[in-house]
C-alpha cells in the first residue's frame, strides 16, 4: 500500500518557540522525500506531526486524502523508524519484525512467514531465529526497517536511522534503503542532517530552515540552482559574489543586484563565465580533486574556494586563467 501525504498550512510551537511556520507540502504516493537541515529547523517536528506523536497548532494533515486530525499513532496508516532502532533484545528477529503484526491479532503462522518474507527483503533470509545482540549495526537497522515494512503502511517515516552508523556502511546502506524504496513502492519520508545522504537517495529534497521550507526539488536541482542563500550554502560549499545593478567584482554578469553563486566544482579552466587571470593562494590533495583557494588578479580582495582536477600541480602563487561553467544569480 501507497498513499499522498498533504500537509496544509501546518504550524506549531513549543511554549513561545516557533518550531513550525505555516509549512506547506504535497508529497504524492510512492515519493521518496527527505526532510533536510539543521538542528532546530523542524523536521523532526514535521515528521512526528505526520506520524500523529504530536497535533499541530494550526493546520491540516491528509494522508490518502484523509484528515489525520485527532488519529494517534497506532491508528494511522504510518509506521516510524528510529535512530535508536529499538529492537527487543529478549526476541528472536522473527518475533521482533512480527511485532506489530502480533498487535494486530495477526495469526502466529502468517506472522512468521511475513517475517521471514521481510527478513529476506531487506537482504536477512534464514536468520529468523537470531537474535538482535548477534547483529552488526547495519543488520539492526535493517531488522527495523524490515519490522516497519512488515504491517504494510502507506506512509513510512524515518527519524535519521542512519545516523548511528560509520560512514562506509551509511553509505552502503543508502544504496539498499532506495532499493527496497523502489520494491515496495511505499512513501518514504526521511529526516536527516547529511546532504550527501539527502542528495543519494531522494526524489525530492525538501531544505528546512527556522520552521519554513528554504527550498524544494530533485537533488540536481536543488543542489545545482538552489532558491536561497541558505540552502546554497547548506548543501556544500559554495562562492558567493556579491552583484550591485549588473555588476561584480569579477566584471559585468546580469542585470539587477542580488548574488552570484558558484560551485567549487564549477570553476576549471574552461567555462562560460570568465574569472580572469587568478592568483593560487594555497592548494591541498583531497584524493577524487585539489581544493585550492584563489584571488581573481582585477579582484584580489576576492577569495574563492576552487576544486581543480586530480592531476592539477598547481602551487601557491601560480597564475591560473578560470572560468565557471555553471553558475546562479540570486536577486535581493
Amino acid at each position: 500500500m501507497t498513499a499522498n501525504v498533504s500537509i496544509q498550512s501546518v504550524t506549531q510551537t513549543y511554549g513561545a518557540a516557533l518550531a513550525l511556520d505555516h509549512v506547506s507540502l504535497e508529497i504524492a504516493a510512492g515519493e521518496f522525500v527527505v526532510l533536510l537541515g539543521p538542528s532546530g529547523c523542524g523536521k523532526t517536528t514535521l515528521l512526528n506531526l505526520i506520524g500523529g506523536f504530536a497535533e499541530p497548532v494550526s493546520g491540516k494533515i491528509l494522508i490518502g486524502g484523509k484528515d489525520m486530525a485527532g488519529v494517534g499513532p497506532s491508528r494511522r496508516p504510518t509506521t516510524t523508524v528510529f535512530q535508536d532502532y529499538a529492537l527487543f533484545p529478549h526476541m528472536t528477529l522473527a518475533d521482533n519484525v512480527g511485532f506489530g503484526l502480533r498487535m494486530r491479532g495477526v495469526a502466529k503462522a502468517e506472522r512468521r512467514a511475513k517475517a521471514e518474507e521481510m527478513l529476506a527483503l531487506v537482504g536477512l533470509p534464514g536468520k529468523a531465529d537470531r537474535r538482535p545482540h548477534e547483529l552488526s549495526g547495519g543488520q539492526r537497522q535493517r531488522v527495523a526497517l524490515a519490522r516497519a515494512l512488515a504491517v504494510s503502511p502507506d506512509v513510512l517515516l524515518l527519524d535519521e536511522p542512519l545516523g548511528a552508523l560509520d560512514l562506509k556502511l551509511r553509505r552502503a546502506m543508502q544504496d539498499e534503503l532506495k532499493a527496497i524504496q523502489r520494491r515496495v513502492g511505499t512513501t518514504f519520508v526521511h529526516v536527516t542532517h547529511d546532504q550527501e545522504e539527502a542528495m543519494a537517495i531522494a526524489d525530492r529534497i525538501v531544505v528546512m530552515s527556522a520552521g519554513k521550507i528554504a527550498d524544494i526539488g530533485p537533488p540536481r536541482e536543488v543542489y545545482l540552482h538552489p532558491k536561497s542563500l541558505f540552502s546554497a550554502a547548506f548543501m556544500g560549499e559554495i562562492n558567493q559574489i556579491p552583484v550591485i545593478q549588473g555588476q561584480s567584482p569579477l566584471g559585468p554578469v546580469a542585470q539587477g543586484t542580488g548574488t552570484l553563486l558558484i560551485r567549487p566544482e564549477a570553476i576549471g579552466l574552461t567555462g562560460t563565465l570568465p574569472l580572469g587571470p587568478c592568483r593560487v593562494e594555497d592548494a591541498a590533495f583531497f584524493g577524487t580533486y585539489v581544493r585550492a583557494h584563489i584571488s581573481p588578479l582585477a579582484a584580489p580582495d576576492l577569495r574563492l574556494t576552487v576544486h581543480l582536477p586530480q592531476a592539477s600541480s598547481s602551487a601557491p602563487g601560480d597564475i591560473l586563467t578560470l572560468f565557471a561553467t555553471d553558475h546562479v544569480i540570486l536577486e535581493a
